[in-house]
């Protein structure tokens, strides 16, 4: 009975698929139950008995003809999971009016509260974390407001267009670990899509459409849900415009011209449970209207064309400024305009549908410490609580981590660079401490980094 019941509650939250044409009822309409819990709308009904009949059977000779609206469920009873339509695939039905709806204005925090979760995650770039709260709440006011207009409430001329977001700075600054804690924060889908393996329709790789797809998929097949969510590209300025190629540009300029109608909003057909989109795969609509677009990138040359542009006003006199002024600033991207990225291959459409831009400064020796020690999930603290199972403390000296810090600086990587540099040195030690129950505390020094000697054991009692 619980089984039948289960399954009774899956029928009623997810819409029906015909089996042919692979339209969701929403679509084709009501559906027709047939053998093997398997449905099939109208128009492939009708379609089969005119071929049929065209055939040269007479279907008039026989008697008690289905009908096309009638369920034989009950005539045939029979379950073949094999033929059912996968859950992954399939569409949850619409909510009704009458429900009160997903998000409210008391459910979006202030743009101080969503920093200061953040802070509590993300250590340094302040302003990147104060444009980022304002803009995803001013995003969801205007969700709500457009919900409020649909519902016939007070309506007024002003129409609050939409802001996408572009992220702009170096490889491990934490772009994409920004994005996910406040996509956590918020409780709302996230899709994190690369770039790079986006081209124009018709060549190999995912077509555009599969980045909503993606949030489809995080929004467990439910439309409106996925229609609040956040998608972000990663990787935005691999899809520069390449310079000097003769060459069809299938995954440069061409990639940008596609992602357009997705910022600005539209609706588009996305496959349900698939990135390709083939005669087997259901369809969904869904509508990129309310869906924030965070974009980030790396954009390595950025740097020298801001110099070059900056070094340009230099001039000559007692208030002239240095040419070599610029040259060691660790927040250069701070001065980053529309031109600077149109000289890096960005086309203006593109850049017109991301209007907040946010620049990352490259990390300090003093913020790679905090990261290592401050986080609520701290790399530090991720390896204290893994000895602590062994009941065994773990401490760092403050000189250890300043050359961890030093050390990540060195690579160039970024706060990626702490876990490398931590895991290596920790090997020895996650390998060797279980041996012995008496071990108490292990105290890492800079000389066992140094490789000048090894960690300080202390015994219990």
């Amino acid at each position: 009975m619980e089984e039948k019941d289960t399954k009774d509650l899956d029928r009623e939250e997810y819409e029906k698929i015909c089996y042919i044409c692979r339209r969701p009822e929403s679509k084709a309409g009501t559906m027709i139950s047939i053998q093997g819990n398997l449905c099939m709308c109208h128009d492939c009904m009708q379609k089969t008995f005119d071929s049929v009949l065209n055939n040269g059977m007479d279907f008039s000779q026989f008697q008690n003809l289905p009908y096309l609206n009638m369920n034989l469920n009950h005539l045939m009873n029979q379950n073949l999971p094999k033929m059912e339509i996968p859950k992954k695939q399939q569409i949850k039905k619409k909510s009704d009016k009458s429900e009160e709806p997903a998000l409210d204005f008391k459910d979006i925090p202030a743009p101080h509260r969503i920093k200061e979760k953040l802070d509590q995650y993300v250590i340094g770039q302040e302003q990147a974390k104060k444009a980022i709260s304002v803009a995803v709440y001013n995003h969801y006011k205007r969700v709500l407001t457009g919900e409020a207009k649909k519902e016939g409430e007070e309506e007024d001329d002003v129409q609050i267009e939409k802001s996408n977001i572009l992220l702009i700075g170096p490889t491990g600054s934490g772009k994409t670990y920004l994005v996910k804690t406040l996509a956590g924060l918020l409780e709302v889908p996230l899709a994190i899509a690369d770039a790079t393996a986006l081209t124009e329709a018709g060549y190999i790789g995912d077509d555009i459409e599969s980045v909503v797809s993606k949030l489809l998929m995080a929004a467990e097949n439910d439309v409106e849900k996925a229609e609040r969510g956040i998608i972000f590209i990663d990787e935005i300025d691999k899809i520069a415009k390449k310079k000097n190629t003769n060459t069809r540009d299938v995954s440069g300029e061409s990639v940008q011209q596609e992602l357009l109608k997705l910022l600005e909003g539209s609706r588009v057909e996305v496959p349900v449970g698939s990135n390709q989109k083939n005669a087997l795969t259901p369809m969904a609509t869904v509508n990129t209207d309310n869906i924030l677009f965070i974009c980030g990138g790396a954009f390595p040359d950025l740097e020298d064309i801001i110099k070059e542009r900056l070094r340009k006003k230099t001039s000559m006199g007692f208030q002239a400024e240095l040419k070599d002024k610029y040259q060691d600033d660790p927040d250069i991207l701070r001065y980053v305009t529309n031109g600077d990225l149109r000289m890096f291959g960005m086309i203006p459409e593109f850049l017109g549908r991301l209007p907040v831009v946010v620049s990352f400064c490259k990390l300090t020796r003093d913020v790679m410490v905090e990261i290592l020690k401050r986080p609520k999930n701290a790399i530090l603290k991720q390896y204290q609580k893994l000895l602590a199972l062994d009941e065994v403390r773990l401490v760092f000296e403050e000189e250890a981590l300043l050359w961890i810090a030093e050390e990540a600086l060195k690579r160039e990587t970024g706060a990626r660079a702490l876990r490398a540099i931590i895991e290596e040195f920790m090997l020895d030690i996650m390998y060797e401490v279980p041996k012995d129950p008496g071990i108490g505390t292990v105290v890492i020094t800079r000389g066992y980094l140094e490789k000048n000697g090894g960690p300080r054991i202390e015994m219990r009692g």
